[in-house]
């Protein structure tokens, strides 16, 4: 149980460094309002199908992802 709230503790960090590096680099560059939109959108639905699947791995639900596991 322990390494499994580390894994997803570890799992939080990195989608939250990925999600901070893309709205900053959208918020800093010059991108037009739709295509920023769309990135962001497709940032969300990314991110979350990944905690989805990686909450189901978690759970024993065979998703045909095979994310690492730490411990």
């Amino acid at each position: 149980m322990i390494s499994a709230i580390f894994t997803l503790l570890i799992y939080l960090v990195v989608f939250g460094v990925l999600w901070w590096a893309v709205n900053y680099t959208i918020d800093t560059t010059p991108v037009p309002d739709p295509p920023a939109r769309f990135i962001k959108i497709a940032l969300v639905l990314v991110c979350a199908s990944a905690f989805i699947i990686l909450l189901l791995n978690m759970t024993g639900v065979e998703t045909g992802m095979n994310l690492p596991r730490l411990g």
